[in-house]
């Protein structure tokens, strides 16, 4: 089960004035399950986003990067769940851009205002009819508070639907933010590692929304990993409909542009964290924290060394203070570290230090801690003033059999 995660309440999640959402089952990969999603934008929206750096990027990864690009309005995106459309070629691309025209013409826009989303199976033929048959359901369930099917019809291996609410203050009047995202395995940023859409009312310049998506996304969804592999259909878009009494924000030395960017992040950095107690399997979660680096860089190359190990995911898994694991990670990370300066904690227990077991540690106690199901690992480099956090969670039984099992 999710580590301490739980689905949210349909009515904490907010809706976003000039953005409708849509779902329907269209049997793409199971009956009786919503997986397709429609998403339409009011005319002034913008739209920012970051996608997966994989070579072998999906069809609809390309065709919503070519439509962003083309600086057409956006004005709606769809997503279906149960089949990625990755490694599909030529006929993939077609497929993607078919369902772009599809969705044009039942909405009233260009097909190149339409940016498509899939995930689910790779290297799989995209059920191209069953995604067009189930699209005026879709339309014709378009509403404001649907985000918590909307949060459902996205989840492939995912236990729980992931979905937060927030809103802040810009000059006295009110501005919401609702997001959504999707991501159990196949989990490790670059960009990230997930599907993931954050909504607010307010209303910015888009070279200033792509600003802030970007800052969000490198202090959230790429500050994760379950089990290091990146995905082909990694996106995380951000939406602004315009439709709040706030000013709009056009100028970064804004105020206003400072306090939304805090809030898209601290909404983002609550999906990616859910993602992870979400992860195929999770038993824990586990922040990892880097002090003392001489630059961002390497304290996040120790920190993925000690997240993507997996005798050190199997050690948290087994509750098994076999903590040698975490100092060699750090020792094969790549950076010329004396270790002789570094030390490491486990939550407030001090493990090793002085380039071995600190005096005072005591078995007993990293058991104690090991047991917990919120774990934290800090290392004190000890080279400069540089700090990063990184999530990530165990590896368990149920991640192989999931895993093992994916395509039945």
């Amino acid at each position: 089960m999710p580590v301490n995660l739980q689905t949210p309440a349909a009515d904490a999640l907010l809706p976003i004035n000039g953005l409708l959402l849509g779902t329907a089952e269209a049997n793409i990969k199971k009956p009786n399950r919503k997986d397709l999603l429609v998403m339409q934008l009011a005319p002034q929206a913008t739209v920012a986003g970051v996608f997966t750096q994989n070579r072998f990027c999906a069809a609809p990864v390309i065709v919503a990067r070519e439509h962003l690009a083309s600086g057409k309005g956006i004005r709606a995106l769809v997503v279906n769940t149960g089949n990625a459309n990755a490694g599909t070629g030529k006929n993939g691309l077609a497929s993607a851009l078919v369902t772009c025209v599809e969705v044009a013409s039942l909405l009233g826009c260009e097909a190149g205002q339409v940016l498509p989303f899939s995930t689910g199976v790779i290297m799989e033929e995209l059920p191209l009819e069953r995604i067009i048959a189930g699209l005026p359901s879709c339309v014709a369930d378009l509403r404001e508070d649907n985000w918590f099917n909307a949060a459902h019809a996205i989840m492939t291996t995912d236990i729980v639907a992931k979905a937060v609410s927030k809103q802040i203050t810009l000059a006295g009047k009110t501005v919401t933010l609702t997001g959504i995202a999707k991501g159990s395995g196949m989990i490790h940023p670059n960009m990230a590692t997930m599907l993931g859409y954050i909504a607010t009312d307010a209303a910015v310049a888009q070279p200033l929304l792509q600003r802030m998506v970007k800052h969000a996304c490198d202090a959230s969804f790429n500050c994760i990993t379950v089990d290091g592999d990146t995905s082909t259909n990694d996106a995380l878009m951000l939406i602004a409909t315009g439709k709040s009494e706030a000013l709009a924000i056009t100028d970064a030395q804004d105020a206003a542009f400072d306090k939304l960017q805090a809030a898209v992040t601290e909404v983002a950095t609550l999906l990616a964290q859910a993602i992870v107690r979400d992860g195929e399997g999770a038993t824990k979660f586990i922040t990892i924290k880097v002090e003392g680096g001489k630059n961002i860089a390497e304290c996040r190359q120790v920190a993925y060394a000690v997240a993507r190990s997996p005798l050190v995911k199997t050690a948290f898994f087994a509750s098994d203070p076999n903590l040698g694991r975490i100092l060699a990670a750090i020792g094969y990370a790549g950076i010329d570290l004396d270790v002789q300066h570094l030390k490491l904690y486990l939550n407030d227990v001090l493990v090793a230090e002085h380039g071995g077991r600190a005096a005072s540690y005591r078995e007993e106690d990293g058991q104690r801690v090991m047991q917990q199901s919120d774990i934290a690992v800090r290392v004190l480099l000890e080279r400069g003033t540089a700090a990063t956090t990184v999530w990530t969670c165990d590896f368990s039984y149920d991640y192989v059999k999931i895993n093992a099992s994916y395509r039945s």
